[in-house]
């Protein structure tokens, strides 16, 4: 217990003041968001909110923004636990800001295959490193009174089938790999909540899995929630486990059957009082329950989240590649190209999106880091896949006159049952006070003057039969099913029903749209999604990549901004291939072609193909860099910062050369048959080299390492000790990495593995002594308990995975 918990004494009280039916009640939430309150105990509801990489609140809805963090792997490419503790305290205090009491992040399963479709909202292939970043995040975010949930409790790695498939994997890779990955969050910074996942592990759910006792509970000492994933929780059988709340309420699988569960005796009352104890304690840290003193009653840390957004996106950019032409030195003109350049993927699809206030695009950025140069823009290559919304700044509201639009749900006989203006053309509902599961019939109605004139594709996203009117004439309707009508099939991304219409420029269009809506399963039938806007029209990608090439072959450089889309990597599916959507390779070939002083930035959350990588003068690696992605690329290629990241996962040359890719179950399951080599261990069990290594990254500077030194274990921890020089002209970061080696060893082992890492900052011609600790636990195997092969172990250190010139022996 630490000076922060509640006494369970007091909770008792609380808990002893509560009827059966009063218990029972509050291990269901209330609704999509919140748990019940009761108020004879001064017990306030609690407000739960997505927020892995910002926090949306309680309402899906751009009336209510919020800040926009670069994505968990731009987190993580900076190595740095600094800034991973500063991104829990941005999390936190715009959650207070919104009145959340929990934060339903960090996502930390492992990047096992490259094809995860969640991939750019978890940390790294490695556990170490993953453990360490999450356990920093979480202590950011709870110092300032707002609890952190680490999430998805266990080997939810891969979105195919992820509501029903089964893992199959061994008790050695659960704890070496994937339980590593969550133990820190745990063990050292005392999560408040764990997010159990929706999968199964060797054939138990997660929801009634042991694993939630063993080893959370009974090893590492976990006090706090076991919160579902929203509908993870399929039957009681989960209540007689350490699940502790269901999510989302008010409907559920417990409710009556577990208070007969308990009138019965099939399930004691004790093990409610337990669940209904941690949830007490809960509400006690956060400040929801009265006559305890919450962990911070405001938020400790100050901190200008939009500032540190575009510092965080600095950081935690990659650069793969630099034959000197970064920092650029006062081009005269530069030639902007690609779709991503004007409309950049901030973050990624799903429960993780938020509505930033404003976005920073790459061009906007360069154009301001830039004044004196002469910048245009080339779209090259279409990459969107789907709707873009209507631009809000060219949408009217018919019936108020200002901005937006109007929204009318109907019931079954046609009344309006709620009327509200929205400011956006992408909807969500998900939570809030729209009535949802009564509505029939959904209406959207604005006055759209379109900016620039063309051929494009209108309609909307959903699923339902729908109606698409302009100026009251019927353009198209068509019914729209989804594949499945489960949450990521129907919810995350449905869809597409359009039809071409000409617009011009400055000339007023009204646009209708009445959908005749079908209910989501899962106990979701009060969520719904719709985004009404464009599509492009076909257009000749051989015409777009000529004009691009000739604005190229006509500037003193060339940045080309190229990434995925939002079909490509989204929570709800997996990726089906690594190479970049559309036309986007040949238009990096014809623009180097065009411009050997060509700068390529890749804007996707996750490993992508780049065949062209060796003939690029730079390639930035910048993932979803947040609301201020576009002013931390022009900070990093001015040179006003430096790109700070080291790769947190393994980036390939091709699809073939991918040693663990299956992320698709087989008659329902997914084996782990890799065990313990995933990420760089399997590169290395492989015997085959990646376009870049785990670990790799450049900057702006040079290091040397002096040869290090190591006291052997005391007290379970050995010390390496080394001095690093920054040998060249500029102040600048490295990031020194320790793998340990057993080449004796009589047990099935990785090549190498991350046992330590340090960051390090100097000014041109510094030096740092650099103390790493690698604990004794970090060279174990697990087998029926941790155990320690004797012998020599080999220390390596340098800058990734590959690149370890330095070495030093430990014995055990």
């Amino acid at each position: 217990m630490t000076a922060h918990d509640p006494a369970e004494s007091a909770l008792r009280l609380r808990l002893d003041a509560l009827t059966l039916d009063e218990k029972v009640q509050l291990l269901t939430g209330r609704d999509f968001w919140t748990t019940w309150p009761i108020e004879k105990i001064g017990l306030r509801r609690m407000l739960v909110s997505d927020g892995p990489s910002g926090v949306r609140g309680e309402q899906w809805d751009e009336r209510s923004p919020s800040l926009n963090l670069p994505s968990a792997s731009a987190l993580s490419s900076t190595w740095d636990a600094g800034i991973a503790d500063a991104y829990g305290a941005a999390s936190a205090i715009e959650a207070r800001r919104k009145k959340v009491d929990v934060v339903l992040g960090p996502t930390i399963n492992l990047h096992r295959s490259p094809l995860g479709g969640r991939h750019f909202e978890a940390f790294s292939e490695d556990p170490l490193l993953t453990a360490q970043l999450a356990a920093a995040y979480v202590a950011g975010v709870q110092r300032n009174g707002v609890g952190a949930t680490p999430k998805h409790y266990i080997a939810n790695d891969f979105e195919t089938d992820r509501f029903t498939a089964n893992v199959q994997v061994s008790d050695r890779a659960l704890r070496e790999l994937y339980l590593r990955a969550f133990e820190d969050a745990i063990v050292e910074s005392r999560a408040w909540l764990v997010m159990s996942a929706y999968n199964s592990i060797n054939g138990v759910t997660a929801t009634e899995n042991s694993l939630l006792e063993s080893p959370l509970n009974d090893e590492w000492g976990f006090d706090g929630v076991v919160i579902s994933d929203w509908t993870a929780v399929r039957s009681l059988a989960s209540a007689a486990a350490s699940q502790d709340l269901v999510m989302p309420g008010p409907d559920g699988p417990w409710g009556q059957a577990l208070l007969e569960a308990v009138r019965s005796g099939e399930i004691s009352e004790e093990t409610i009082d337990r669940k209904v104890l941690r949830l007490l304690a809960l509400a006690a840290r956060v400040g929801a329950l009265e006559g305890f003193e919450p962990v911070a009653a405001e938020p400790i840390d100050v901190l200008d989240g939009v500032a540190f957004a575009r510092e965080a996106a600095a950081e935690g950019t990659v650069m793969v590649a630099n034959d000197g032409i970064l920092p650029l030195s006062a081009p005269r003109s530069i030639a902007v190209i690609g779709h991503n350049a004007q409309h950049a993927r901030t973050q990624g699809g799903g429960s993780a999106t938020v509505i930033p206030e404003r976005v920073v695009s790459p061009l906007d950025g360069i154009t301001a880091a830039f004044p004196d140069a002469e910048v245009t823009y080339s779209l090259g290559a279409v990459v969107q896949d789907g709707l873009s919304e209507l631009e809000p700044t060219a949408m009217v509201n018919p019936a108020t006159g200002t901005a937006g639009a109007r929204v009318e749900l109907r019931d079954e006989h046609g009344t309006v049952i709620f009327t509200e203006d929205r400011l956006a053309s992408a909807l969500v509902y998900f939570g809030g006070d729209a009535p949802i599961s009564d509505t029939a019939r959904f209406d959207f109605i604005t006055d759209y003057t379109p900016t620039s004139s063309g051929d494009l594709k209108l309609g909307f996203a959903s699923v339902g039969h729908g109606r698409v009117y302009v100026d009251d004439e019927l353009l198209i309707e068509q019914s729209s099913a989804s594949e499945g009508m489960d949450l990521g099939a129907a919810f995350l991304a449905p869809p597409v029903v359009s039809a071409p219409v000409r617009f011009e420029r400055g000339q007023m269009r009204r646009i209708r749209i009445e959908l005749e809506t079908e209910k989501l399963e899962g106990g979701l039938g009060n969520a719904m999604s719709i985004t009404i806007g464009t599509e492009p029209a076909d257009i000749d990608p051989d015409e777009l990549i000529a004009a691009a090439a000739e604005a190229a072959a006509g500037a003193e450089t060339a940045i080309v901004v190229v990434g995925t889309n939002a079909s490509v990597e989204s929570e709800g599916f997996d990726r089906s291939s690594l190479t970049l959507p559309g036309a986007q390779d040949a238009l990096v070939r014809a623009v180097l072609a065009a411009n050997p002083r060509t700068v390529v930035v890749v804007n996707a959350g996750s490993p992508v193909l780049m065949p062209w990588r060796e003939d690029a003068a730079a390639v930035l690696l910048t993932y979803f860099g947040g609301q201020e992605y576009g002013n931390a690329l022009g900070d990093l290629l001015r040179g006003d910062s430096e790109p700070g990241g080291r790769l947190p996962t393994t980036w390939p040359a091709s699809d073939a050369d991918v040693p663990v890719m299956d992320v698709t179950p087989v008659d329902g399951v997914v084996t782990y048959d890799e065990d313990i080599h995933i990420g760089y261990r399997a590169w290395l069990r492989a015997g085959r080299t990646p376009a870049y290594p785990f670990g790799f990254g450049l900057g702006y500077t040079t290091w040397s390492l002096d040869q290090p030194h190591i006291s052997g274990f005391s007290d379970g921890i050995a010390t390496v000790r080394v001095t690093v020089t920054n040998d060249g002209d500029r102040a600048g970061k490295h990031v020194v990495q320790v793998y340990a080696e057993k080449t004796d060893s009589t047990i099935d082992r990785p090549v190498r593995w991350l046992v330590g890492y340090a960051v390090v900052r100097a000014e041109a011609g510094g030096s740092s002594e650099v103390e790493i600790s690698i604990p004794r636990r970090a060279l174990a195997h697990w087998d029926a308990g941790w155990q320690y092969e004797p012998g020599t172990y080999i220390l390596k250190l340098g800058s990734s995975v590959l690149d370890l010139p330095h070495a030093v022996a430990v014995t055990l």
